[in-house]
């Protein structure tokens, strides 16, 4: 059994550092690297308006971050600038940029920073995609929230076309374009890897992750039903459901509102999750430490208690 990778969730640590301090989340990165971790994940809004806490706002401030749960004050680094500057000091370190609102920018000037930065790390960047959920933060953008949707589809589009070569045309209902060059492009010829992920498989999704996905991340647990449909879908397209790429995750449970979770109990699900064929696993730090210095060590501690759950 090849041993599961684990990913070093970097957003919304604030209860570990303060949300200026971003050299701290940079070598935290370094020392997940230098423990074997395979990942740093750095998610992305733009900007926050009042329906970020429209729910109410998450009672432990160590909890995910979810729509509509978290103060609009919530600092959100740019995602890319931050895993530039993981990149200079890391080596082997993949930089996934989660939660990537690509309709809230024009897909070519997009495009130039993804391949700039894959470019940059030899290849180890990992774009998701997304639509997110704020209708506040598309309003301040100018963008409509309910074509967000048919606007990401014309994007990778866009992008799969500008990976390939120049010079590029395209014309679709939101962008339109013709013989534009492109250059540099990404490390790879089809561009950076790209993981997709929601809280459901619908249409859509599905969709996108046939044509250009190299992973799936769900928000949650995908059903059995789910997994099913997305194996029938690669097949049909002749893809192999083995070069899918699987990202689970780990869920603390908080025995109260102001302390930190037990890891052990966010572990257990792992091996159920290998079986069903995920093989790589996100985990936030300060959901289970509060200590900032503390980053390495926690994450060799993962990796020996996840070996021994395993074994």
């Amino acid at each position: 059994m090849t041993a599961p990778r684990f990913v070093l969730v970097l957003s919304e640590n604030w209860t570990m550092t303060g949300g200026r301090d971003l050299p701290a989340l940079v070598r935290w990165a370094r020392e997940a690297e230098d423990a074997g971790f395979d990942a740093a994940m750095v998610s992305e809004h733009i900007v926050l308006g009042p329906d970020a806490g429209a729910e109410g706002v998450m009672r432990n401030p160590r909890e995910y971050a979810l729509p509509g749960n978290q103060d609009p004050r919530t600092p959100w680094p740019s995602s890319l600038v931050l895993l530039a500057s993981i990149a200079a000091v890391t080596s082997r370190l993949r930089l996934a940029a989660a939660a990537v609102i690509a309709p809230l920018r024009h897909p070519l000037a997009l495009a130039r920073d993804l391949g700039t930065l894959d470019l940059l790390s030899e290849g180890r960047l990992v774009v998701q995609p997304t639509v997110s959920w704020s209708r506040d933060e598309y309003a301040a953008l100018g963008v409509p929230f309910e074509r967000r949707g048919r606007i990401l589809d014309e994007q990778l589009e866009i992008w799969s076309r500008l990976w390939q070569g120049s010079p590029t045309s395209f014309e679709g209902q939101h962008y339109a374009f013709e013989d534009v060059y492109f250059e540099p492009r990404a490390h790879r010829p089809d561009g950076p890897r790209m993981w997709f992920g929601g809280r459901r498989l619908h249409d859509r999704l599905l969709n996108r992750l046939v044509q250009y996905g190299h992973g799936f991340h769900p928000l949650g647990r995908p059903t059995p039903e789910e997994l099913a449909r997305l194996e029938t879908a690669f097949a049909a397209a002749g893809r192999d459901m083995a070069d899918l790429e699987m990202i689970g995750g780990t869920r603390p449970k908080f025995p109260d509102d102001r302390s930190c979770a037990p890891l052990p109990p966010a572990l257990e699900s792992i091996p159920e999750q290998v079986a069903q064929g995920f093989t790589t696993f996100c985990i936030k730090p300060s959901q289970f430490i509060d200590d900032p210095k503390g980053v390495g060590a926690f994450c060799r501690e993962v990796i020996e208690r996840t070996d021994a759950l395993l074994s």
